[in-house]
């Protein structure tokens, strides 16, 4: 088996008096697209800001190519390698889309080093995600599908070797979804990038997905394959609550191959 390339070991992290992960342990492997799911409240946005550098934690730490990133900064995580998407669009909106993605690339040489190089490697990505018609279009004049797949873009435009994916289905159409999935796998596929995903919509996820990780209360409660964490009894209570309906996630949840939860975004 493939060995991590990104590993968080016993991570906790306290705000306060309130524990919003503990002892939460996840990899991420070269090649493979793994899930990260859970109730709102659960941990999963907080664990990405732990992860991408954003947030120090209390305990545990970041091996990155076995490496301890743990106090590395986010910039030099991303010119690592390490790209993340967030719940809330983080585009240029005063630029085109194409200028977008040239501009994750000037920290390789700016503009007098390396432009042509940078608009090649744009268009390139623009034409794999579908994107071509819109290069020259205003990024915040675009309909949330299209955002959110130009943010994926962007990630791309200096490949990554692990992408953290927060929430990339979030407010598209089925075929946005559809587009974008194609996309992560050949990242995955074809460029041998590590993927780690947090989406609400569950059905997306499992599709997906060849590993899914369950998070709850800031605790790993489950880790498997689609099929057995959609099996996974203690997983069903998480969303669903100890009895049908009395949860606070109640209704939320039939069952992952059909569920689709656009829920608010966590922390």
């Amino acid at each position: 088996m493939t060995s991590a390339l990104l590993r968080a070991e016993g991570i906790g992290v306290r705000f306060g008096g309130v524990h919003a992960l503990r002892d939460v342990s996840v990899d991420v492997r070269p090649g493979e697209v793994c899930g990260l799911i859970g109730p709102n409240g659960a941990g999963k946005t907080t664990l990405f800001d732990v992860l991408s550098g954003i947030r120090r934690p209390d305990a545990g730490g970041i091996e990155y190519a076995g490496t301890d990133i743990t106090r590395r900064s986010p910039v030099w995580r991303a010119r690592h390698g390490i790209r993340r998407t967030f719940q809330r669009q983080q585009l240029f909106g005063q630029l085109t889309v194409a200028d977008n993605l040239v501009v994750a690339q000037d920290w390789r040489g700016g503009p007098r080093r390396g432009a042509r190089g940078h608009r090649e490697r744009a268009a390139a990505v623009l034409h794999e995600c579908g994107l071509d018609a819109l290069a020259g279009s205003y990024a915040g004049a675009l309909p949330v599908g299209q955002a959110r797949m130009v943010e994926l873009a962007r990630a791309l435009a200096d490949p990554p070797r692990v992408l953290l994916l927060d929430e990339p289905a979030s407010g598209t159409t089925a075929e946005e979804r559809r587009q974008i999935a194609a996309v992560v796998r050949h990242a995955a596929d074809e460029e041998n990038c590590a993927v780690l995903l947090v989406e609400h919509n569950v059905a997306f996820v499992m599709e997906l997905c060849s590993r899914v990780v369950v998070l709850d209360l800031g605790r790993v409660l489950a880790e498997g394959t689609p099929a057995g964490v959609r099996a996974d009894p203690a997983v069903r209570e998480a969303y669903l609550g100890a009895a049908a309906g009395t949860g606070s996630q109640a209704g939320a949840y039939t069952a992952p191959a059909e569920a689709e939860c656009d829920q608010a975004p966590d922390r």
